[in-house]
């Protein structure tokens, strides 16, 4: 069974996590209202995508 010969020193353990962090989503602004949505969605205010309205109100 493998065991490390030397403990993992704090710097060491920090650099490898340096990449494990949340990401904002890519955000895109309807053509429509001009609210911010998420990119590939139908928007959220006024229910249009791509300049059709999808979700009547």
């Amino acid at each position: 069974m493998a065991v490390p010969k030397r403990r993992t020193s704090k710097t060491v353990t920090k650099k490898r996590r340096t990449h494990f962090k949340l990401q904002v989503p890519g955000m895109a602004t309807c053509d429509n209202c001009g609210e911010q949505k998420l990119a590939h969605r139908i928007c959220k205010s006024c229910g249009h995508y791509k300049g059709k309205e999808i979700v009547g109100e």
